[in-house]
């Protein structure tokens, strides 16, 4: 997706730096990059952005300020302007997810224009708009924090492009099915000389359940291994060590790599 079709995140007239800082994370948490400041009340570059960034230091470096919103959106084809109330203003209201959607599938530039902190945007701000995005909140507390409102729209951006998603990536496969039989073998071996499965007439049941409950999650090979290891700790006599058999006696340590011995 080229730069053109990104939208602009506009700041007016925003009180607090961090505030800034904050916007700034929350757009490059979600892959934008341009900022543009309107008329900030502290002035610009301010030092007391950059902690608030955690780290998004590019949005703040490549941040432009203009004197008037007018300036700032002046290349831009489609404003949203961000608002509780349409402040006597008629024009279409979207949420942000209708908003992004509209983005999204348009080429020409758009950007979304948020308010100072405490006021939000005045009528004037709002008449340069085409659309008004308003988020559906609880009106009996309609009070979101600048970069709230900034990381709520820029999240319905992004929900519509590809990002990496770095979780995913983490997930490890489910675990092979003969780790698994592995797995449930040696617990039904713990547990049969403990009369788990009596009476006998409700040990088949009993062990469709259980294998049921083991094979729900969808182990992975380091939990089945894990879970394997805790049995094994659960075999051992009282007071032996990982190093003894069930009798007390030394035995060769095992293969870290190798899977751990079944009952």
């Amino acid at each position: 997706m080229s730069a053109s079709t990104k939208p602009v995140i506009v700041l007016v007239r925003p009180q607090l730096a961090e505030n800034i800082g904050k916007a700034a994370r929350a757009m490059l948490n979600f892959g934008l990059t341009e900022m543009r400041l309107v008329s900030p009340r502290d002035g610009w570059p301010n030092p007391s952005a950059g902690p608030a960034t955690a780290g998004a230091d590019i949005v703040l470096a490549e941040a432009q300020v203009f004197e008037s919103l007018a300036e700032a959106v002046h290349d831009c084809s489609h404003v949203y302007a961000t608002t509780v109330r349409k402040r006597g203003v008629t024009k279409p209201v979207m949420t942000p997810e209708q908003a992004a959607q509209a983005i999204h599938g348009d080429v020409a530039r758009s950007a979304i224009v948020f308010g100072p902190e405490r006021s939000g945007l005045e009528t004037e701000d709002v008449a340069l708009a085409r659309t008004i995005i308003t988020v559906p909140i609880n009106p009996d507390f309609a009070s979101l924090n600048l970069a709230q409102a900034v990381m709520l729209c820029v999240y319905e951006w992004s929900k519509l492009v590809d990002l990496a998603q770095p979780t995913v990536e983490e997930l490890l496969p489910p675990a092979p099915q003969e780790d698994l039989e592995g797995m449930i073998n040696q617990m039904e071996a713990l547990l049969t000389p403990r009369g788990y499965f009596n009476p006998p007439s409700r040990a088949m049941p009993t062990r469709l359940t259980l294998r049921a409950m083991l094979t729900k999650p969808g182990w992975n090979h380091l939990e089945v291994r894990t879970m394997r290891g805790v049995l094994s700790a659960m075999e051992r006599l009282p007071g032996s060590k990982p190093g003894d058999n069930r009798r007390g006696k030394p035995q060769t340590p095992p293969d870290p790599d190798s899977p751990p011995d079944e009952a």
